[in-house]
């Protein structure tokens, strides 16, 4: 793509150009001409590279030669005589223009008979105007209401053109939310229809445009500490900052080069005893003088000013390093260029990242080095695949922008908080590959969160309340105050301090944050925050006898730990706004919240209360059993982790809640799987028959063949196949079977039946038998000592519906049959086979090693893993639903 500053360049120049040759004397018909011609290529070059939108932000139209002017002003004429046949003319009552006459003319009477008015009373003639009633038969002038204007742009929107150069997007607004720390409240969007930039404004107000305009908007809602000296403190210093603005508004027509030598020229005069422009502070008049020289924050930006500048050192020079060096116009520049895999970095090589994964979306106003995202879980319970969706997106973006995670445990509940749990949790992080940058705990917050707690109570945030459960429930539910809403600062403190003395009489009650009982958000209406909670807790033992809510402790150990990202579900949607309000109300710093869809999957439970149901109640083996959807369980299943990685990371840009179907997800489990997994042959114990192959060699020659492990990939080496006169075979493979027929055993060659006699076949080895020809291809075990006894496991769905309802009690939905076992004579190389090994057992599927072989009495015992299909591989069907 062309670039956009040169074609405007070029497009100005052939202006002047034009210009020039007009005011030759005589002038050059024919160089006018072509010029006009080159002018017109070039706008159209430009707004072909910039989706159709023109150099002066207009939507680019054809230019009309003066017969196609002529035709149009007579087709307008044609119309406008129409609507006279219509009965639409300025005579008609009800037509736009004679009501617009008409309220012309009442204005006119009434501003004559205020002056009229305001001659006999001495009044003022608005006053006059004001007092005067209405006269009988004329309406008085309606009072002016508000009404929204349109916007495309969503409340707290910025928008600025993808293809316009780094002068012409919001560097200026996006410092203004750096330096007021309210980045978060604001969404950056790209809108190649749009020339500059834009903010959606709330309440449906439409949009403010222009980059100063945003920036000093930005500066006066955040009401920061800095607002005062960014935008000027009082009327002479803010008109002082809004001269400069204008100043660099007068700038912006010229090119580059010119521009830069009249910043340079004046701020060398300006700064000569002075370090920035306004004041003694930075302010707005210096971050748009900084944009007007092309915010130079990048090397390469800087490369261009100073050449233009030369070689001397001047003030300007240095005022420009000393602002390359505030770190807020480097995070606004990258926030302002997007971050990408560009060949030119962003400050230096490190800030370089890799292409975002197939399904991720890029993490909202994330620059590098500057990311810090947290997994907090709650040690009630184990992780399952629901967990694992959100710990992995946490750790791809930590990673992805050379940031932080942090894993927090949120052990705010000592009724369900165990060390047990905790531990567990750090493992199975362990075993997905997550390696956390720190681990932190809430309860080491406790102290600080109670003191926020009482800020609250002091500011008029909180209350304390004693109403029951359900009567609360109700209330919040009609939108009822409670009777201790306005109760006074001095009885807050006195019931918080009852709540958290440990008294049984503090059990009733508990702190509710004061925020909006009207509101439609049921969670604004006034939450809980902290409620009164005597047994024991495991790290803090009985140190503490009332804990905050998740819903308090979360958004401030957030802003406390540096936390720039929390990524959280769509069913956390209602809370964010609580989240920010009380971010906002304590004055903390802001976090962006980011959302994705939680992960279920069909026929599953992942309620941590039911699982442990499951559990105590003796449906399952334990959390780590293969048919719970623990991380545990889905690894001893046979989960591939490169697998469940790329499988969850492509998940994760999608906002919508979906069941997933374990079929789609082991089907990509199998492709990564079969890259591995040797094969090797089975035969079941029981239902079997014997083959006798009379030129085959006998046990007792101790006889081998050579096959690869993997047939598509031999750098996996060869295994050695016994091979025996007596081979067994399964009886399923062999029904229907007649004399005479050809049929394969696998990896060894073609044999002819020779006799079919109940459960006993004969045959004949061919060695060079045709392959193709023969209709059954069947696995066979050689009947000889050194088979191994193998046991196979196979599993199925806990949960017997789909998708369980609210209203459904998954007790009435348990599948009876969900664990199956075969006894198997399997190959004399399986002994090798290491716990966690997959392999394949041909025709049968793919298995886990669970036990390896130890001796006859503790053989070897392999877990069924799903390939996604709904029949086995090869036609040996298990005894459950093969998923």
């Amino acid at each position: 793509m062309a670039n956009l500053e040169e074609l405007k360049a070029k497009v100005d120049t052939l202006a002047a150009k034009i210009v020039e040759l007009k005011k030759a004397d005589p002038v050059d018909k024919d160089a006018v001409g072509a010029a006009v011609k080159d002018l017109l290529d070039a706008k159209r070059t430009y707004a072909q590279n910039n989706n159709g939108i023109g150099v002066d932000g207009k939507e680019w139209q054809e230019p009309m030669s003066k017969a196609e002017k002529k035709k149009l002003e007579k087709a307008k004429k044609a119309a406008a005589n129409a609507d006279m046949v219509n009965g639409k003319q300025a005579s008609d009552p009800n037509s736009a223009s004679a009501q617009k006459k008409a309220a012309k003319k009442a204005e006119a009477k009434a501003k004559k008979a205020a002056m009229k008015a305001a001659g006999k009373s001495g009044e003022k003639p608005a006053a006059a105007a004001a007092a005067a009633p209405a006269k009988a038969g004329k309406a008085a002038p309606a009072k002016k209401t508000f009404i929204p204007s349109k916007s495309k742009l969503a409340p707290m929107q910025i928008s600025f053109n993808p293809n316009a150069p780094l002068t012409d997007r919001p560097v200026v607004a996006l410092t203004m939310a750096v330096l007021c720390n309210v980045t978060s409240d604001y969404s950056i969007i790209s809108d190649h229809t749009r020339p500059g930039c834009a903010l959606g404004l709330p309440d449906g107000r439409g949009e403010l445009s222009g980059d100063a305009a945003i920036a000093r908007y930005i500066a006066r809602k955040s009401k920061s500490p800095m607002t005062d000296s960014l935008v000027g403190g009082d009327f002479e210093q803010t008109a002082i900052i809004d001269s400069w603005i204008d100043y660099t508004n007068t700038l912006s027509k010229f090119q580059q080069v010119r521009r830069v030598k009249a910043v340079s020229a004046t701020l060398d005069r300006c700064l000569k005893q002075k370090t920035y422009v306004v004041g003694t502070t930075m302010t707005l008049a210096d971050i748009a003088l900084f944009a007007a020289l092309g915010f130079p924050a990048q090397a390469s930006d800087l490369t261009e000013v100073e050449t233009i500048l030369g070689a001397d050192a001047t003030p300007t020079k240095r005022w420009i390093n000393m602002m390359r060096s505030c770190p807020a116009l480097r995070e606004a520049t990258q926030l302002a260029m997007g971050i990408s895999n560009d060949s030119e970095p962003v400050f230096d090589p490190s800030s370089l990242l890799d292409d975002l994964v197939p399904g991720m979306s890029p993490l909202e106003g994330a620059t590098p080095g500057n990311v810090v995202t947290r997994f907090p879980p709650e040690p009630s319970g184990y992780l399952h695949i629901g967990h694992a969706k959100a710990v992995l997106m946490n750790e791809y973006y930590a990673r992805r922008y050379k940031g932080r995670l942090i894993v927090r445990f949120d052990d705010t509940n000592p009724s369900k908080e165990k060390e047990e749990f905790q531990t567990s949790i750090l493992e199975d992080l362990d075993m997905l590959g997550v390696k956390p940058d720190v681990v932190t705990f809430t309860s080491d917050y406790f102290e600080t969160i109670r003191g926020y707690a009482l800020y609250m109570i002091e500011n008029g945030l909180a209350f304390m309340d004693d109403t029951p459960q359900e009567q609360m429930q109700k209330e919040r539910m009609d939108r009822v105050n409670s009777k201790h809403r306005d109760q006074s600062v001095e009885d807050c403190k006195k019931y918080f301090d009852l709540m958290c003395s440990g008294d049984e009489e503090g059990l009733k009650w508990c702190l509710r944050a004061k925020i909006d009982m009207s509101s439609v958000n049921g969670t604004m209406r006034d939450p809980v925050m902290y409620r009164a909670n005597h047994l024991p807790h495991h790290r803090a033992g009985t140190t503490f006898k009332a804990y905050p809510t998740y819903d308090l402790a979360c958004p401030i150990v957030d802003s406390i730990e540096g936390v720039t990202h929390a990524l959280r579900t769509t069913e956390y949607n209602d809370r964010d706004e609580q989240y920010q309000w009380i971010q906002s109300a304590l004055g903390l710093r802001r976090t962006r919240i980011h959302a994705f869809s939680r992960l279920n999957f069909m026929y599953t439970e992942l309620s941590k209360r039911k699982l442990t149901w499951f559990v105590e109640n003796g449906y399952v083996t334990g959390w780590d059993d293969a048919r719970f959807p623990t991380i545990r369980g889905v690894l001893r299943r046979g989960v591939d982790l490169k697998s469940l990685r790329a499988f969850i990371l492509s998940q994760g840009a999608s906002r919508r809640v979906v069941n997933m179907e374990w079929s789609k997800f082991w089907a990509e489990n199998k492709k990564e799987i079969d890259l591995r997994a040797k094969r090797f042959m089975a035969i079941d114990k029981t239902n079997n028959v014997k083959l006798t192959v009379t030129n085959a060699p006998t046990a007792e020659e101790n006889a081998f063949i050579s096959t690869d492990f993997l047939p598509k990939d031999p750098s996996f080496g060869k295994r050695h196949v016994r091979i025996a006169k007596d081979v067994l075979l399964e009886k399923i493979d062999v029904e229907g079977i007649v004399e005479g027929e050809n049929i394969v055993l696998m990896r060894w060659g073609v044999v002819k039946i020779t006799k079919v006699d109940g459960d006993n076949l004969t045959g004949e080895y061919i060695p060079d038998g045709d392959f193709k020809a023969a209709k059954r291809k069947i696995s066979w075990m050689a009947d000889v000592k050194e088979t191994l006894p193998v046991t196979l496991h196979e599993f199925d769905n806990l949960i017997s519906k789909a998708k369980l309802e609210e209203d459904d009690n998954f007790k009435d939905h348990i599948n009876p049959n969900t664990l199956a076992t075969t006894e198997v004579i399997g190959d004399a190389g399986l002994q090798n086979l290491q716990k966690n090994d997959i392999i394949q057992l041909e025709r049968r599927g793919y298995y886990r090693v669970d036990e390896p072989y130890i001796n006859a009495e503790k053989g070897l015992q392999l877990f069924m893993v799903p390939d996604g299909k709904s029949k086995s591989m090869g036609g040996l069907t298990g005894k459950l639903a093969h998923r």
